[in-house]
């Protein structure tokens, strides 16, 4: 009999869950179809559930017919996406988790104060895109700590870095150790701009790293949080480690030898697909299954202000008649 060591916390962050019930919320109130820019969250099976309730992916706003409602995704737009919006009278709803828009405001901030700003982070990343647009004649993209000696900056005592919310911790704090070598001004954001979801993911990881011979993470490949977690679990010591979809895409043979696997899952992973590993697991023989939790998440967003003003009206006008 193996055993299993399930990792919490795992799964949605607060502006995953946000983010997919305002599609949802938003085919309820306005019906179908809700056009939505990009993926909502980086997660295959959230994307098809969506579809099927009737939201429409598109990649860029043109592709919104006249007039329509469209969600921006929890990774954030740039400023001219909001204004392409407007040129074609659409109705939007801006899902940005709130720890982008944090990153945002800071992107703003210091180029009001004329910094260069160093972002870290993944080119074509969504959330890189989007943050670049806040101040595009500002922002030079440093993708890990081998980027910082490659950085051209106007002036070296007014430099400051921001970073991509979903990065590895520790990859993020060498980049910067990196950055502050050549730039010893260095500024940054009075808070990590690691959103605490990742950063919670990666140490529950870390947990149970020297217990597991085996680590499954679940999520989809174009999930920067559940790609790190893979990372994370080898850099940490874990023998081996895959990124899954779902239950479909394990390989029995990797359980050669294996006594305990451990499983946790990327933030914009619904629980139902890890329960499914699970169900996988077990019948394979690992149905000893122990949690570990490393932190406790109660943290919860509000919908976004424009979607909460119509499901309040709607509610007065049901109310009424």
């Amino acid at each position: 009999m193996g055993r299993v060591l399930l990792a919490k916390p795992r799964g949605y962050c607060a502006g995953v869950d946000r983010a997919v019930v305002t599609v949802e919320k938003a085919l309820e109130l306005y019906g179908s179809p809700v056009y939505v820019r990009k993926q909502i969250v980086h997660n295959l099976h959230v994307v098809t559930t969506l579809e099927a309730k009737g939201a429409i992916f598109v990649d860029e706003t043109d592709e919104v017919p006249e007039g329509a409602t469209v969600v921006f995704s929890a990774h954030g737009v740039a400023p001219t996406v909001h204004e392409e919006a407007s040129a074609r009278q659409l109705r939007t709803i801006d899902a940005t988790c709130p720890l982008v828009s944090k990153v945002h405001s800071e992107a703003r901030r210091f180029a009001r104060e004329d910094y260069d700003i160093l972002l870290i982070g993944h080119e074509g990343h969504e959330e890189v895109v989007g943050t670049t647009g806040q101040a595009p004649d500002r922002i030079h993209l440093v993708d890990g700590p081998e980027d910082a000696a490659g950085v051209n900056v106007r002036d070296p005592e007014r430099v400051a870095f921001l970073s991509q919310t979903t990065l590895s911790v520790d990859e993020t704090m060498t980049t910067v150790h990196a950055l502050r070598e050549r730039f010893p001004h260095l500024q940054g954001p009075p808070n990590s701009d690691i959103c605490y979801a990742t950063q919670n993911r990666q140490v529950a990881v870390k947990e149970i790293a020297e217990k597991v011979d085996l680590l499954i993470v679940v999520g989809s490949r174009n999930s920067s949080n559940s790609v790190r977690l893979v990372e994370v679990a080898l850099d940490a010591g874990v023998p081996a480690s895959y990124l899954v979809d779902d239950s479909t895409e394990v390989d029995a043979g990797w359980l050669d030898g294996v006594e305990t696997v451990g499983v946790t899952s990327g933030a914009s992973v619904p629980e139902e697909l890890v329960t499914g590993v699970m169900a996988w697991l077990a019948e394979r023989g690992f149905a000893d299954v122990e949690e570990v939790t490393s932190a406790e998440e109660h943290l919860l967003f509000a919908l976004p202000p424009e979607l909460r003003r119509d499901l309040r009206a709607h509610e007065r006008e049901t109310a009424a008649s």
